[in-house]
C-alpha cells in the first residue's frame, strides 16, 4: 500500500542501498582503498545529518512548525552515547594501568580513577549524578530516546497548550537551545564544560578493530537508521496522520473546529522528530570523535533548517537531497580543497566565505524556486503544480496540495 502510494520510497531505499555498497568496496577496510576512511566517516556523517533533516521536514515541511531547536535533541542523542563510550573507554584505560599495581584495584579505587581522569580536567573528583548509569550501555541507548524526547514531551506541551505558534514558537526554539547550551557550557553541568567529551572514536571493547572497519560499520549502521526513518516517515504522511498534519499546517484553526485534537498531533510529531534528531546524534558524535557544547549553538539549528529549504520542504527526498548536497559542499570548501578566486585587488578564500554563499543561496531558493532541489526530481517524473487558474495555492507555496490530499 505504502510502495504503492509512494514509489519514490522504493527509489529511495535503492539508490542508498547501492550508495552504501559501492562505499564498501571502495574503502580501505572491504576494498579497493579508493576512499580513504577520513572520507568514509564524512559520507556516514552525512547520512546522520540527512536522517536530521527528514525529522525536520517532518516537523517543519509537514506540519507547518520552524523548530529552530532541533538541534539541541541531535546533540543530547550525541552527549548520552557519548557519556558511555567515554566512561566504558576511561574505565579500559584505568584497569590497565593499575593492573600493574602489586594488590588488586578495588571497585571503588576504580571508579576514583575514571572519575579523575574524566572530570579532573574541570577541577573536580566526585562522578556527577547525570553520570549514574554511565557504565551500562543498554541504559545509556535508553537515555538517547528518553532524555530528548522527554524534554520535547515537556517543552511541547508548555508552548503548543498556550496556542503558540509561528515566529514566537521559533524564537521560544531557538530560546531553548541557547539556555541548554549556556547551562552545558558551566564547569559544574556535569558533562565537562567547555571541553565536552572527547575520544569518542574509541569504541570500548573494540580497541583491535581499525578505524578504517570501525568507519564502515557506522556506515551501515546511518544507512540503516535512515533507511528505516525514511520508511517510518512515508508511513506517517501517506496515512490520516500525514493529512492532519498537512491541514495543521494550512489551516489550523478549521482544523481545530472541525474537533481534532490540533495540540495533540503537534506534540506527537514534536516529540517524535525530537528522538529521531537524538538518534542521528547519536551514530554522529562516535564518528566525527567529539562533542561540545558549541555545536548546541543555536546557528546549528538555522543550518537544519537552511538544508531543508533547500533540498526542497514538504519532501521526504528533498530534505535528504538538502543535507547531503549542503554537507558534502561545504566539507569540500572548509576542508581547503576549493582553490581561492583571485579577482586582482581581492582574493576570495572560501574557508571565510562559505557561509556568505550558503546564505546568498538560501535567499536565492526562497525566493525562486520555493521547492528547492527536488523541484528537479519533481520535473523528471512529471510532477506538476496543480492548475488552480490564479487561485493562491496557500500558506506553503512548496506543496502540491492537491495531490498530497489524494494521498
Amino acid at each position: 500500500m505504502l510502495i504503492r502510494k509512494y514509489p519514490s520510497v522504493l527509489i529511495f531505499l535503492g539508490i542508498l542501498a547501492a550508495f552504501t555498497i559501492a562505499v564498501t568496496l571502495m574503502s580501505q577496510a572491504y576494498g579497493t582503498g579508493a576512499i580513504p576512511t577520513s572520507m568514509v566517516k564524512t559520507l556516514g556523517k552525512t547520512l546522520c545529518l540527512a536522517l536530521a533533516a527528514l525529522a525536520m521536514d517532518l516537523v517543519w515541511g509537514y506540519a507547518g512548525i520552524l523548530s529552530l531547536g532541533h538541534m539541541a535533541f541531535f546533540a543530547l542523542g550525541g552527549y548520552m552515547i557519548g557519556m558511555w563510550l567515554m566512561y566504558a573507554r576511561t574505565g579500559e584505560i584505568v584497569a590497565a594501568t593499575l593492573a600493574n599495581a602489586p594488590i588488586p584495584p578495588t571497585p571503588m579505587e576504580l571508579q576514583q580513577g575514571i572519575t579523575s581522569q574524566i572530570f579532573g580536567v574541570v577541577g573536580s573528583s566526585d562522578l556527577p549524578l547525570t553520570w549514574a548509569f554511565a557504565g551500562s550501555l543498554p541504559m545509556q541507548l535508553l537515555l538517547v530516546l528518553a532524555v530528548p524526547g522527554l524534554f520535547a514531551l515537556v517543552f511541547g506541551w508548555l508552548a503548543f497548550r498556550s496556542r503558540v505558534n509561528g515566529v514566537y514558537l521559533s524564537i521560544l526554539t531557538q530560546a531553548m537551545t541557547l539556555a541548554l547550551a549556556l547551562w552545558l557550557f558551566q564547569n559544574d553541568s556535569g558533562f565537562r564544560g567547555n571541553n565536552g567529551l572527547s575520544g569518542l572514536q574509541n569504541i570500548p571493547g573494540l580497541g583491535h578493530v581499525p578505524q578504517a572497519t570501525l568507519s564502515v560499520w557506522f556506515l551501515w549502521a546511518s544507512a540503516l537508521a535512515l533507511g528505516l526513518a525514511y520508511l517510518l516517515a512515508s508511513w506517517l504522511v501517506a496515512g490520516k496522520f500525514g493529512s492532519v498534519i498537512r491541514a495543521i499546517r494550512d489551516d489550523e484553526a478549521r482544523v481545530r473546529f472541525l474537533g481534532y485534537s490540533v495540540e495533540g498531533y503537534k506534540l506527537v510529531i514534536f516529540t517524535l522528530t525530537a528522538m529521531i534528531c537524538a538518534i542521528a546524534g547519536a551514530l554522529y558524535y562516535p564518528q566525527a570523535g567529539i562533542i561540545n557544547p558549541a555545536e548546541l549553538a543555536p546557528i546549528a539549528s538555522i543550518y537544519l533548517a537552511v538544508w531543508v529549504a533547500i533540498g526542497g520542504r514538504g519532501r521526504l527526498y528533498g530534505a535528504v537531497i538538502g543535507a547531503v548536497f549542503v554537507s558534502l559542499l561545504s566539507s569540500w570548501f572548509t576542508g581547503g580543497r576549493a582553490p581561492d578566486l583571485n579577482l586582482g585587488p581581492f582574493s576570495v578564500q572560501w574557508v571565510n566565505w562559505w557561509q556568505v554563499l550558503l546564505g546568498l543561496a538560501f535567499v536565492c531558493v526562497t525566493l525562486f524556486a520555493p521547492r528547492g532541489l527536488s523541484s528537479v526530481i519533481d520535473a523528471i517524473t512529471g510532477l506538476r503544480h496543480p492548475n488552480r487558474r490564479g487561485q493562491d495555492l496557500g500558506p506553503d507555496l512548496g506543496a502540491l496540495r492537491e495531490q498530497e490530499a489524494e494521498a
